[in-house]
């Protein structure tokens, strides 16, 4: 643990140094909270829906955010790759999953950071959280592991290709995710069979239900257990990735 708080402690310092990293990922955010909330709000006049559409639209502002901002995990390996700094590293008795914990863990606490004041945001345009303070702290543990989820697979991409034009692009390759799931209406309302199909087995879906029902609906269990799993499962896979490639760069040098 010790080798994990010192990385994480240097990663989060050098990203803090040039905040230019952390913009735009606030602006996507932003973004999407005000554009979708002002142009799609009739959509909660639809039969059957639950709570604000302020409230549904919002995981997707979270989801965002932790997509973007999971370059910053492996952009530091990239910048660190570069240097000649990870290669000293794992000449050294530093645990390897410490090496690939300290950014992954930097970029899943900024994105808490963003998530927070997306909240903030939200709470200032109205939002009213069905599950009170309690679940909006739930939001922002839902954030955490899809931030980890996120940062494990931008890790194992820089330790794979060394090279950060490739691994800023595989990280951007997952926005099609949000936009194949039940991001603007509720599952139950998108016709298109082949879409329904595709948001049904992403499991980004899921993670949208379980911010959305502690947002709009209250302590749901069925929502919360599945967005759990699905989140956990996410995680350490690719965590698990990322660390066998460091193993294997080990291994190499």
């Amino acid at each position: 643990m010790t080798d994990v708080f010192l990385l994480v402690r240097r990663s989060l310092t050098g990203t803090l140094r040039v905040p230019a990293a952390i913009i735009p990922s606030i602006a996507i955010s932003v973004f999407f909270l005000f554009v979708y909330n002002s142009g799609l709000s009739s959509v909660a006049e639809l039969p059957g829906f639950q709570g604000s559409y302020l409230g549904f639209i919002l995981p997707v502002s979270i989801v965002s955010a932790a997509v973007s901002g999971a370059g910053i995990a492996g952009q530091a390996l990239i910048r660190d790759i570069e240097a000649g700094y990870f290669t000293k590293v794992l000449l050294t008795p530093a645990s390897r999953l410490a090496i690939v914990w300290g950014p992954m863990v930097a970029s899943a606490v900024l994105l808490v950071a963003q998530v927070l004041a997306i909240l903030l945001l939200g709470l200032l345009l109205g939002l009213d959280p069905a599950t009170g303070w309690l679940g909006m702290l739930a939001v922002v543990g839902y954030a955490f592991l899809w931030g980890m989820a996120f940062a494990g697979y931008a890790a194992f991409m820089a330790l794979r290709t060394k090279n950060s034009a490739a691994t800023q692009a595989a990280t951007f390759a997952f926005f099609p995710l949000i936009f194949l799931s039940a991001t603007f209406v509720p599952l139950e309302y998108i016709e298109a069979g082949w879409l329904r199909a595709a948001a049904t087995v992403n499991p980004t879906t899921y993670v949208f239900d379980a911010m959305r029902a502690l947002l709009n609906e209250g302590w749901s269990a069925r929502p919360l257990l599945i967005g759990l799993a699905v989140t956990l499962a996410f995680a350490t896979a690719t965590g698990a990735l990322a660390l066998w490639e460091a193993r294997r760069a080990t291994r190499s040098t």
